[in-house]
């Protein structure tokens, strides 16, 4: 029985482009695939029959043959026919891709896959945290932090590659060194990890006794790290590739290093501002004085307390507060300060503070004479509606 011409299985024109056939074939393999035509075996025979044409027309070298000598030049030792080989089930499989995939990589991207992260086997290290505690001085300031942390290492006797010294990593044979399989279940292909290296892509036969194949050893390491003046609390600073040491040579992690700022004997902090509260007696609040007041940089100013100074009256003193990070901006330091009420009078002062009392008068305590003159009024104010 003589074939079929190759144009006419896929029914297009010998004038047809490589894009035509192509479109051609895809709705024609839709349409015969067997997993479409279940026991079908017309359907099946005409399947493989659009494959075989396509095999050879979308060949170059192929269809410049066929097109000269027809299906002879496949014959006795010709050009060779085209097969039902791994070219058709990758194009099928990326065919199956395009239209249920996720649309994300490019047809046969899959086996480029393994290159893409590194290469097979070589896995990236974990992220670390340390956390770091500092003074508040130390965040006003800056720092140069030394700490040791254990973490793994490559190891230096097989370079980082798992094997004995002498021996190397083999391709795994049930993947082919890509560290994923691809099997057809029905009508789709399914990409899982290889189950025979584990996703590593390679086989170690003889390990290194010093890591046991994992191309990697947990020693103390000892780092520096520059903590910039202005820091705040929580902040995080990463320390590119000072992190875990990937598997087989892959690349090493970050280290995060998260800080924490020490409560301060004397300051508050918001943002890049400092606040203090300071304690001063009622002679000064009332008659006026200076108090000397602490700095975050170690130094000392002095603040002029005006007479009557009530508890909570803020004193704003600029530019002594935090540095903003990143910035040439510093914040302001705030004094608070709280009239603190003398304990354990002698006679003689008790004495003193009586006959002032006596003498005193509203003007001299506005704030409290006005409370109390609107509470009575608030009063009085109930009494007459209830008469009412």
């Amino acid at each position: 029985m003589s074939k079929r011409d190759y144009y006419e299985i896929l029914g297009v024109s010998k004038t047809a482009t490589d894009g035509d056939m192509k479109v051609a074939f895809r709705k024609l393999a839709m349409s015969y695939h067997p997993d479409r035509n279940p026991g079908n075996a017309e359907a099946e025979l005409k399947f493989k029959e659009i494959n075989e044409a396509y095999q050879c027309l979308s060949d170059g070298q192929k269809r410049a043959a066929y097109d000269r000598f027809g299906h002879a030049a496949f014959q006795q030792g010709g050009a060779g026919g085209p097969g039902f080989g791994n070219e058709f089930g990758d194009f099928m499989s990326d065919i199956f891709d395009n239209f249920f995939g996720d649309g994300r990589a490019a047809p046969g991207a899959g086996r480029a896959g393994a290159s893409a992260r590194g290469g097979p086997g070589r896995e990236r290290g974990a992220d670390l945290r340390y956390n770091l505690e500092i003074s508040l001085e130390e965040a006003f300031a800056g720092k140069a932090e030394t700490i040791k942390m254990a973490t793994s290492v490559t190891c230096e006797v097989c370079s980082g590659s798992g094997a004995k010294a002498g021996s190397k990593p083999r391709p795994c044979q049930t993947c082919g060194g890509y560290g994923r399989v691809r099997a057809a279940q029905g009508f789709f292909a399914i990409e899982r990890t290889c189950p025979n290296c584990h996703g590593r892509g390679e086989m170690i036969d003889d390990p290194c006794t010093s890591c046991s194949g994992a191309g990697r050893v947990t020693r103390e390491r000892t780092l520096s790290i520059n903590v910039p003046a202005g820091v705040d609390d929580g902040l995080r600073i990463r320390l590119a590739g000072e992190g875990e040491t990937g598997l087989r040579g892959g690349p090493a992690g970050d280290l995060y290093v998260f800080l924490s700022i020490k409560p301060h004997e004397f300051f508050q902090r918001d943002g890049a501002d400092l606040f203090c509260r300071v304690p001063i007696s009622m002679v000064t609040a009332a008659l006026a004085g200076e108090i000397t007041v602490p700095v975050i940089d170690g130094s000392q100013t002095q603040v002029r307390v005006p007479a009557g100074t009530q508890t909570a009256k803020q004193f704003r003193i600029k530019g002594k507060g935090m540095p903003v990070l990143r910035s040439r901006d510093v914040g302001d330091l705030y004094i608070q300060v709280f009239v603190e009420t003398p304990q354990n009078l002698s006679k003689r002062q008790r004495e003193l503070l009586q006959e002032f009392d006596q003498s005193a008068s509203d003007e001299n305590h506005p704030e409290s004479a006005g409370f109390f003159s609107k509470v009575k009024d608030f009063f009085d104010g109930l009494g007459g509606t209830a008469r009412t």
